[in-house]
């Protein structure tokens, strides 16, 4: 079956084009131009994937991506940002919302078909994870299959990018693993390198882990490794 991208963009034009260029892609598209309406099809359908503008006449977009990350029905689903806001303090508050990646107007239809679709396979992977529950110390535990995670018994709301930037750390403990091989886990041959993507994401998992928030730590100049405490 067809995964289905909803597409929120107050212009024509540009949802005429991203809707044009996902289906070629062989995705099924849903096009607002407002929020309200985006908000009545989600009472209906559930959207595999959304592209977001920022800049809306009915709401602003990054207040639609923390609603729906706050929501434990939408959480899961996948958020590209698209927008003419480009300024790094925009992209990086784009990322610690909880889009999954942000992309710039003007834009390449086929640069964003391919966000997409790698976007879609690091969400739902092929392949079953190597373990289906991993525990890590006394306080956390992850369960790959659920797609869950707890810190003291407290489930967290991560974003599927944090999800697998968790779980490819979680693997090997005590291994470094370096920003392109985080890069290449999560985009593979579609790896489109954004600047200070991973650690905007390893900072908001951080963040979420509060109190136990040095299992993540950083090695200078070299990347990242979980460290049990």
């Amino acid at each position: 079956m067809k995964k289905l991208i909803a597409i929120i963009d107050d212009e024509p034009d540009i949802l005429e084009l991203v809707s044009i260029s996902l289906k070629k892609a062989n995705y099924n598209t849903k096009c607002f131009e407002r929020v309200e309406p985006f908000k009545n099809f989600l009472k209906s359908e559930k959207p595999d994937l959304i592209v977001l503008d920022l800049m809306l006449p009915d709401a602003d977009g990054f207040d639609v991506c923390k609603d729906l990350k706050a929501n434990k029905d939408f959480k899961n689903i996948p958020i590209i940002m698209l927008t003419a806001k480009g300024d790094v303090t925009d992209r990086v508050l784009g990322l610690e919302f909880g889009a999954d990646d942000y992309m710039v107007k003007p834009f390449s239809p086929r640069e964003l078909a391919a966000r997409v679709k790698a976007i879609l396979r690091r969400s739902n992977p092929d392949s079953k994870p190597e373990n289906e529950v991993i525990k890590i110390g006394k306080s956390l535990i992850i369960d790959t299959q659920k797609h869950r995670v707890f810190i003291d018994n407290k489930e967290l709301n991560i974003t599927a990018t944090e999800f697998k930037i968790l779980t490819l750390l979680s693997n090997r403990i005590g291994w470094v693993y370096s920003r392109n091989q985080i890069l290449d886990y999560l985009w593979g041959n579609d790896k489109i390198v954004v600047d200070r993507t991973v650690d905007v994401h390893i900072r908001n998992l951080r963040n979420k882990l509060g109190s136990h928030k040095n299992l993540i730590k950083n090695i200078r100049g070299i990347g990242y490794k979980i460290e049990v405490e």
